[in-house]
């Protein structure tokens, strides 16, 4: 009984870990502008979206998001992300020229449901903190942090990012644009 919860525990340590560097890796890419292989870590059926925040009363504290049928930063999928990566690629991209030092942290990781593997064609739902720093040009800095929900999907052996719900802790967005990505 023993060695199979020890085996059971180091199974979920062992998930835990891949999914800890799969988002770690996630946001190398992200901060050294590897953006075709960070396109490559999607599904193609991808859902990316960052509602916005609401101003509510703590009786409604459960309505501080906007639906996701409803106005939001971004709402995307494959293709718009794959538009926006080329976008900026281009060398030309006004909000981003010259480019911006971005710097992304992820913290907190944790499986929604209790789990110790994740077969081939399997999901789950993790939920992260993050701590987005942006310095542009030389003395614009953006500090963006919020939480994410992640649902990842083992396709072919790798993990791929099949959604993303990504929740900023500012009502009113203090950035002068959204070029990076989450």
């Amino acid at each position: 009984m023993k060695a199979d919860l020890a085996q059971e525990r180091l199974a979920y340590l062992s998930l835990m870990r891949e999914i800890e560097d799969f988002f770690c890796r996630e946001a190398d890419l992200l901060d050294e502008r590897e953006y075709d292989q960070w396109l490559d870590l999607l599904t193609a059926d991808i859902v990316y979206w960052m509602p916005m925040r609401k101003n509510v009363s703590y009786a409604n504290r459960g309505k501080d998001i906007t639906a996701e049928d409803d106005v939001a930063w971004f709402h995307d999928d494959k293709e718009t992300l794959t538009k926006r990566v080329r976008q900026i690629q281009t060398g030309v991209h006004w909000a981003d020229e010259p480019i911006s030092r971005v710097s992304h942290v992820i913290t907190n990781i944790r499986l929604t449901e209790p789990m110790v593997t994740l077969g081939e064609g399997a999901k789950t739902t993790t939920t992260c903190r993050f701590i987005v720093y942006r310095n542009r040009l030389e003395s614009e800095t953006d500090f963006l942090v919020g939480r994410r929900e992640d649902t990842l999907t083992r396709i072919n052996g790798e993990l791929k990012i099949s959604r993303r719900k990504i929740i900023l802790d500012q009502s009113v967005l203090l950035a002068k644009n959204l070029t990076m990505f989450f």
